[in-house]
């Protein structure tokens, strides 16, 4: 045994090396190949680690705009319908004071009484929620913006303003939807538009009869009410329009800036596994040389 490796040892220990080195490789590339990824730390990426960091903040980020818009958008979608129900009720009205103008009692007891009904559901539709939250309380989303309690009584009026059913707050809800861009969507019951309706509708409730001035007058304002409540609608419109394509483009953004990320970290799994296959072959070959090797002695050459 003495004589052993003595013009080996040099060759075996420099295959040793070789083997160690391909090993620690293939241990490498093992994880990678089950990962996916370049490195399971950022340590591993060297200098494209703070690439890596600002890519995967800048997804995260886009996330949070694109859940946010998401989020608008269908408060949005719900205060479009509640505002096309709107219209429907004012839109009814008008046909009932056109038919009342007629001077028939019996028109006028009946738009008398849907007036009366019609002020109760439009109490609702501003009252609409979504997710647990008043749409159009303004800042008071957690409270009813609407309390027609003392509203619904008293003499109505078709040109004194009067919101004194708002309990809500003062804000416009608005949403962020990229770091230099915020988009108002809010509607508030008290807008003047739903200030209107409320109006007239007060009015005619609570009328005991209606006089042709009082219908010229109701119809005057319910036609301005339609006008200004169809406008609230096609500003929620347009909003939701800047809202969506936002969203769009954070989408789109985020899928670039996940392609980057993914340049930088991901690796080719079938490259991988082919090169480990190689590996192996030579570490096979390897192991292979060295053990003749490491059998050969002194009294083999001397033989």
């Amino acid at each position: 045994m003495v004589a052993m490796r003595i013009a080996t040892f040099a060759q075996s220990s420099q295959m040793i090396a070789d083997a160690m080195r391909v090993e620690s490789v293939m241990a490498s590339e093992q994880v990678q190949e089950s990962s996916g990824v370049v490195s399971t730390d950022f340590g591993g990426y060297g200098s494209n680690a703070q690439h890596v960091v600002n890519l995967q903040v800048s997804v995260t980020r886009a996330q949070s705009y694109i859940d946010a818009a998401t989020l608008a958008d269908s408060k949005v979608q719900v205060m479009y319908s509640a505002v096309g129900s709107m219209t429907d009720i004012i839109t009814q009205l008008r046909t009932q004071l056109s038919a009342a103008s007629t001077g028939s009692s019996t028109e006028t007891t009946s738009v008398i009484s849907s007036a009366q009904q019609m002020l109760q559901e439009m109490g609702s539709l501003m009252n609409t929620q979504y997710d647990g939250q008043y749409v159009f309380a303004g800042g008071k989303t957690d409270t009813a913006p609407v309390d027609l309690t003392s509203f619904s009584s008293g003499t109505g009026s078709t040109t004194t303003v009067d919101a004194s059913y708002y309990k809500g707050g003062n804000e416009i809800a608005s949403v962020r939807v990229a770091t230099d861009n915020t988009v108002s969507y809010g509607v508030n019951a008290d807008n003047s538009a739903f200030e209107e309706v409320m109006r007239v509708l007060k009015f005619v409730a609570n009328s005991s009869s209606l006089s042709s001035s009082d219908i010229s007058s109701a119809l005057d304002l319910a036609s301005t009410a339609l006008d200004d409540t169809a406008a609230v609608q096609a500003k929620l419109s347009s909003s939701a329009s800047s809202i969506e394509a936002a969203s769009t483009r954070q989408t789109d953004y985020k899928s670039y800036a996940e392609s980057l990320s993914n340049d930088l970290t991901g690796v080719d799994v079938a490259a991988i596994t082919a090169q480990l296959s190689t590996y192996q072959t030579q570490l096979t070959a390897s192991y292979s040389a060295m053990s003749k090797i490491l059998g050969m002695n002194l009294a083999s050459y001397l033989k």
